[in-house]
């Protein structure tokens, strides 16, 4: 139902995000133990602010930068690309954005028109869902496999596919569940695109965080994808720069423009500043991300011990990537995952995300953020303990 009458049909149909109201409702309660956000709690490292602050300090932050971003910063982007996707890249083949959040949104807003269908694998970040609305497009989620760690369904995505379809959608590592998608499953989405002349649009924000000897494989990688991929990274997850607003997009030098085209009247150009501390983050040493990455397999290995613990309350799949985990309610009392959630938060003083949010596999689970301390997931753990006695 439309809140106002001048709203638009295809935002009245978007559910407020659950995990900003978990936010807001978590500030009713006097302190919460915070589960559900997945923003990292450490600071941007020292030589970022410091690159951010010398561009201040010389006068180059207040006017646009280039619609694509600055020249320097793309150059950077390059080399990171070859060295650590093996995607040959050039300038022209990339937009930086406000976030990957921005990036994903201009991508599908250039590649979908009205009616036009996009696969997603489910349960899939939210707002990829959204987007693909506000374009006024239909998602199609398809189920990952749970049992096998939500890996990709490729029979149900071929399944999926029809004359309307024009683009499959994805994140790796993944947000909710933290999976980790294979070369070979991506090998054969991509076999799959080919076939059907699809575009697939990745979201690959947690690319540095993986775990348990598994790999990051960009599927832009593979020569042939070339015209059929968008790409969108950001800097927000790998250096802790979520309030810095700041990420990019590879894609083929023909369709950049088109892309542009949308990212123009949404953002102009990309924050200048952060487009500074950007690239003080690829020229400054590199540790801080692995420092990162051990931080979260520390604080997952943590959780995972913690939920062994409420063996009758959750069962989960550990998860290879990311700072997030996906456990599956037990109780019955989980089927309403929102449900389910907000009683937790009032009266365990725990706040997590119900799995509703990520798509309709979802629900019965609940979305779990370990890029916290040791002592906040402690904390949430001993009172959740202490509730299900209850």
């Amino acid at each position: 139902m439309k809140e106002h009458p001048r709203v638009s049909n295809r935002v009245a149909q978007i559910q407020k995000s659950a995990i900003h109201e978990m936010t807001r409702l978590s500030k009713e309660v006097e302190d919460v133990a915070f589960l559900s956000w997945a923003k990292p709690t450490v600071d941007t490292p020292e030589h970022i602010k410091e690159g951010a602050i010398a561009a201040i300090k010389n006068g180059l932050v207040g006017g646009y930068s280039e619609n694509a971003g600055l020249p320097e910063l793309r150059q950077e982007i390059v080399k990171k690309l070859k060295r650590d996707n093996h995607v040959d890249a050039n300038p022209s083949q990339l937009l930086v954005t406000v976030g990957a959040i921005e990036g994903l949104a201009a991508a599908v807003m250039a590649l979908i028109d009205p009616g036009d269908e996009v696969i997603l694998p489910s349960p899939t970040y939210s707002t990829h869902i959204r987007q693909v609305v506000i374009a006024s497009g239909k998602p199609v989620l398809v189920p990952s496999i749970e049992e096998e760690g939500f890996t990709l369904d490729i029979e149900g995505i071929k399944k999926a596919i029809t004359p309307k379809t024009k683009a499959i959608m994805y994140c790796s590592p993944n947000n909710p569940t933290g999976t980790v998608l294979s070369e070979e499953q991506l090998r054969q989405l991509a076999e799959l695109a080919l076939e059907n002349n699809l575009m697939v649009v990745t979201d690959e924000a947690y690319e540095y965080f993986i775990f348990d000897g598994r790999k990051h494989f960009s599927i832009a990688s593979i020569p042939e994808m070339k015209k059929n991929t968008v790409s969108c990274y950001t800097f927000t997850k790998t250096y802790a720069m979520t309030g810095w607003r700041i990420g990019y997009l590879h894609a083929d030098e023909d369709l950049i423009p088109q892309i542009a085209k949308a990212h123009i009247p949404f953002a102009i150009c990309a924050p200048v500043v952060s487009q500074f501390a950007a690239l003080a983050a690829l020229k400054g040493p590199q540790n801080c991300v692995a420092e990162f990455r051990e931080h979260y397999l520390s604080a997952r290995n943590l959780m995972c011990e913690r939920l062994d613990g409420l063996k009758h309350v959750f069962d989960y799949q550990k998860p290879n990537g990311s700072y997030l985990m996906f456990p599956k309610i037990l109780l019955k009392e989980g089927q309403d995952s929102t449900t389910f959630c907000k009683k937790l938060l009032r009266e365990g003083k725990v706040s997590t995300t119900p799995g509703i949010a990520f798509g309709p596999t979802g629900q019965s689970h609940l979305r779990l953020s370990f890029c916290v301390s040791d002592e906040q997931i402690n904390k949430a753990f001993d009172r959740m303990e202490t509730y299900f006695k209850q």
